[in-house]
């Protein structure tokens, strides 16, 4: 057995008890430290691929920045709370083991086969030479990148750009809000404590008018 196949063993192992992980554990924490183990189990499938540049974004973009987000959502909700186990939607789990079972049919079936991955490229050979240079996998990707496609990464940047901007916007008058709500909650709450001076105030008035009738 090649090392090739060793170490594709032991990241499909890692993958799958990372994501049978996820799903079991109870510890949402514990469910965001296998997704972790997963994606770099993933990433390492990418690798023996031969495509180091998706290993590094799998890396840098899934691996760390969405679930350092899952863990700041995971803190912002709390996990000391206890979860109703009761489903809101009906016929939900029963249909998600049937169409994990049809799922796992499908693999079986597939399983063995040998199939088109499309058609021919046009581009040539990925692993030849290219101006009589042998670039490898991150070059050949920033040629094609900024020199065939490069419209549609400049389309790319322009919406994320747009996106960040909104997100700026929308963040600025939730707090603007959120500070318009705190100004009227303290008016509000002045407001009760004029009202609750005032009845004690008349309420004492009332108590003095009722001794002076009383007193003969």
């Amino acid at each position: 057995m090649t090392v090739e196949a060793v170490v594709f063993f032991v990241a499909a192992a890692l993958a799958l008890g990372g994501a049978a992980g996820v799903v079991l554990a109870r510890n949402p924490v514990h469910c965001a430290l296998l997704l972790v183990v997963t994606l770099v189990a993933v990433a390492i499938f990418f690798l023996l691929q031969e495509a180091q540049l998706v290993a590094v974004v799998q890396i840098i973009v899934y691996a760390g920045a969405i679930v350092v987000l899952f863990l700041f959502v995971i803190m912002l909700l709390g996990v000391d709370r206890e979860e109703s186990l009761r489903d809101p939607i009906p016929y939900q789990r029963p249909a998600a083991v049937a169409l994990g079972a049809i799922l796992l049919g499908e693999i079986f079936v597939l399983a063995g086969r040998t199939w088109a991955t499309g058609a021919p490229s046009v581009r040539g050979s990925v692993r030849g030479r290219v101006d009589g240079q042998d670039l490898g996998n991150v070059q050949r990707v920033a040629r094609v990148l900024f020199t065939d496609f490069l419209w549609a990464f400049e389309l790319t940047a322009v919406l994320l750009v747009i996106a960040v901007v909104g997100a700026v916007v929308l963040a600025r008058r939730s707090g603007q809000r959120a500070q318009l709500d705190e100004h009227e909650l303290a008016i509000e709450e002045q407001i009760t404590a004029a009202e609750l001076s005032e009845a004690a105030e008349e309420s004492e008035e009332e108590e003095e008018s009722e001794e002076e009738v009383v007193t003969p």
